[in-house]
C-alpha cells in the first residue's frame, strides 16, 4: 500500500451501501458490512479496530459514512476526512434525492468523489489536522456560548417565575389587607353591638331596682319623721 494510509470509504443509506471506492483488495468490505449491520441508527461516531486497521464511521441524519485507515493514522483524519465527504454528499444528494437515485448510477457519480477526498486528505495530512483543530475548537466555543445563551435564558426564565411569585404575594397581601380591614371592621361593629346589649341590660337592671324600690313610680322614705306618704291618709 505504501504511504497510503485511507484504503476504503462508502456511503451507506440503513444498511445498503449506496457509494463506494477502494484502490485495494482485500475483505475490508465485508468487515464494513458487518460493523454497518450492528451500528445504532442514532448520530454518532464509532471506531472499530481490526487487524491493524480502524474502521470509522460516522452516522448523520439516517446515513453512514465510513473509511477504512492504518491503525498508526489514528482518529482525528479519518473523521475529517468523513465530515468533508458527508458535507459533499448532503450538498449534492439533499432533499432526498440520493433516496430516488438507482444504487449502481449513485456509484458512478459520487465514488470519484470518495477518490478525490480521500487523494487530497492522504495528500494533505497537516492542514487536514489543523482544520480539523480549528473546527474542534470553533465547536468548543460553540458549546459553550450555547451553554452560557442556556444558563442567561434559564436565569431570565427564573427571574420572571420570581417576579410572577412576587406580583402573586402582592396580590395576595392586598386581598389579605383587605380582608383584615374587613374583619376588624366586623370585630368593631360587633364590640359596639356588645357594648350597647350591655348598656341596655344596665339601663333595664337599673330600672328594675328602681321599681323595686319605688313601687310604681311612688317612693317611700320611711327614715325621715313627720313625713307623710303620699297617698297615705294621716293619723286621727
Amino acid at each position: 500500500m505504501g504511504d497510503q494510509t485511507l484504503i476504503y470509504s462508502f456511503v451507506a443509506r440503513g444498511t445498503t451501501v449506496l457509494a463506494e471506492y477502494t484502490a485495494y483488495t482485500g475483505n475490508f468490505s465485508t468487515i464494513a458490512g458487518q460493523c454497518l449491520e450492528k451500528l445504532p441508527p442514532a448520530n454518532s461516531k464509532h471506531t472499530y479496530v481490526c487487524d491493524h486497521h480502524t474502521f470509522n464511521f460516522l452516522v448523520e441524519d439516517g446515513y453512514t459514512y465510513l473509511v477504512v485507515a492504518d491503525e498508526e493514522f489514528g482518529r482525528q483524519i479519518p473523521f475529517a476526512f468523513l465530515e468533508r465527504v458527508r458535507d459533499d454528499f448532503s450538498h449534492r444528494y439533499q432533499g432526498g434525492r440520493a433516496d430516488r437515485a438507482v444504487t449502481h448510477s449513485l456509484n458512478d457519480e459520487f465514488a470519484p468523489r470518495l477518490k478525490e477526498h480521500m487523494m487530497f486528505v492522504t495528500s494533505h495530512p497537516d492542514e487536514i489536522t489543523k482544520m480539523s483543530r480549528i473546527k474542534s475548537q470553533v465547536a468548543e466555543v460553540k458549546g459553550v456560548m450555547m451553554e452560557n445563551i442556556e444558563k442567561v435564558l434559564d436565569r431570565n426564565e427564573k427571574i420572571d417565575l420570581l417576579v410572577g411569585k412576587s406580583n402573586d404575594l402582592e396580590g395576595n397581601a392586598v386581598r389579605f389587607q383587605k380582608q383584615g380591614n374587613q374583619i376588624r371592621r366586623r370585630n368593631c361593629c360587633a364590640n359596639f353591638k356588645l357594648k350597647m346589649l350591655v348598656l341596655v341590660l344596665i339601663i333595664i337592671v337599673a330600672f328594675i331596682i328602681y321599681l323595686s324600690v319605688c313601687r310604681g313610680f311612688v317612693c317611700h322614705s320611711p327614715g325621715v319623721p313627720g313625713v307623710t306618704p303620699v297617698g297615705v291618709p294621716p293619723a286621727e
